[in-house]
């Protein structure tokens, strides 16, 4: 069995180097590029872990991580973010239950102890 993680970002390359350094680390990693698309993805694949960018189109990072919430208030969400102007964002993510908020860049080692750490084997039915 291996580990769900899902990684909504919209950054191409960025999706890539999560997913290529997990899936070497034996992770399943599920993938979306957008908020709506992440809590879409959330609820077909249930992760253990869902890293996401806070700023993206059509749905950010934190509208999505609220409505991931409402749909899991256990969902483990990180929010990876290069913008400092979202303090109050994180502030308020964090009092419903967010993880932590991680600035931009998100070191290697940094991925696979979030992903190691949050993350629990899935049970097939």
């Amino acid at each position: 069995m291996k580990k769900v993680v899902l990684v909504v970002e919209d950054d191409i390359d960025l999706i890539n180097i999560y997913k290529e350094i997990l899936e070497l680390k034996n992770f399943e990693v599920h993938i979306a590029d957008n908020g709506q698309e992440g809590v879409e993805k959330f609820k077909e694949v249930n992760p253990s872990l869902v890293i996401m960018d806070g700023d993206m189109p059509i749905l950010d990072g934190y509208d999505a991580f609220s409505q991931i919430k409402e749909l899991d208030n256990n969902a483990n969400v990180v929010i990876v973010t290069g913008i400092a102007e979202y303090e109050s964002k994180n502030q308020e993510a964090i009092k419903k239950g967010l993880i932590k908020v991680i600035a931009k860049p998100l070191g290697v080692n940094q991925l696979v102890e979030l992903a190691e750490k949050y993350s629990k084997i899935q049970v097939e039915d």
